[in-house]
């Protein structure tokens, strides 16, 4: 019990002697730690005859909260002391102006897509937002693909739990809810949303990307429509000088079907390893509408036609930009982000 009287007034008075926070750290160590005095007290509980035990015992822990109590205040004590003496020492200038904070920007994909609505929106197209979640029946059947179509392994699909139900593999779905919402008058949209597929993710597919779905109907629109709507976005995008070359190609949603390709950013169509030494660049699928999408989305085939087309902004960012890597646009990289 004397051990612990002269451990108390010896412990409080080198606490009170503690000129700075690093000085009460050091005192806590000396006490507290794991061969601090407090700590090595409170172990020799054991090595006390029987009858001083429990006095003991009750002795050392008044003496451990008292220590802990003295230490916290003089700790708050001590930093109260320090932002006084900061601010008398380290004047403020509230005059001066602050720093400037770093604006935040759109992502590179949402500006490309935005650039995009605005050149369709030049050329009259509105734009319609259809939803992401699709059944079977809209997403592949009225689009010309019944069950066991072999143009359905085109699309790795997201399917859910409940049946029949799936995250769209295309924009294209999207034809059959406006077609069907604003039958029988004509018809032109774009229809910008996400889509889903599982694929191996590389450098150039994603499970998760943008799309952009054209569509016109009307009593008189022709092959000759959808060439000059083709022409004039890539050349409004890219610039008046690129070459623009269309390609027969097979959808089962469109027919006849094309694909759009223009002549390499990066070496004006001579050939590098961005276009494969092709010397152009693909940039969307495009067609005339089949008569059997015409009539599910409730339009008369004999006295209606339309054209449709499909592109990814991600795609055509990277094109526009050089850039050889679609992960680049998920990866929050915030040095690539910069860029744009």
């Amino acid at each position: 019990m004397s051990d612990l009287s002269v451990l108390k007034e010896r412990g409080l008075a080198e606490l009170q002697a503690c000129a700075d926070e690093s000085a009460l750290r050091a005192w806590h160590t000396k006490y507290f730690g794991k061969q601090g005095e407090v700590t090595v007290a409170l172990k020799k509980v054991g090595e006390v005859a029987p009858a001083e035990r429990r006095a003991y015992g009750q002795e050392a822990n008044r003496i451990k909260e008292s220590f802990t109590e003295a230490y916290q205040a003089a700790l708050a004590s001590r930093k109260d002391q320090e932002i006084n003496r900061s601010l008398a020492v380290d004047k403020i200038d509230v005059t001066l102006p602050g720093r400037p904070a770093r604006r935040g920007r759109l992502h590179v994909a949402t500006q490309m897509l935005r650039v995009i609505c605005a050149i369709f929106s030049d050329l009259g197209f509105q734009i319609y937002r259809s939803r992401e979640v699709e059944d079977d029946a809209t997403n592949f059947e009225l689009l010309n693909m019944p069950q066991d179509h072999p143009a359905r392994d085109m699309w790795d699909t997201f399917y859910t739990t409940t049946p029949g139900v799936l995250l769209r593999t295309h924009t294209s779905p999207g034809q059959i809810h406006v077609m069907r919402e604003f039958c029988p008058e004509p018809i032109r949209v774009i229809l910008p949303g996400m889509c889903y597929r599982y694929e191996a993710i590389t450098t150039r597919s994603e499970i998760m990307f943008q799309q952009v779905e054209g569509l016109a109907v009307g009593t008189k629109v022709t092959m000759a429509d959808l060439k000059g709507t083709i022409v004039a976005f890539a050349r409004r995008l890219f610039g008046d000088d690129r070459e623009i070359r269309i390609r027969s190609s097979y959808f089962p949603f469109t027919e006849p079907s094309i694909e759009v390709d223009v002549d390499c950013i990066v070496c004006s169509g001579k050939g590098c390893s961005l276009c494969k030494r092709s010397g152009w660049l693909e940039i969307m699928g495009a067609g005339m509408v089949h008569p059997a999408v015409l009539k599910n989305g409730g339009y008369d085939p004999h006295r209606f036609t339309g054209f449709a087309f499909g592109m990814g902004p991600q795609r055509i960012t990277m094109l526009k930009y050089g850039m050889d890597d679609i992960r680049q646009f998920w990866a929050n990289d915030i040095r690539f982000l910069r860029q744009f």
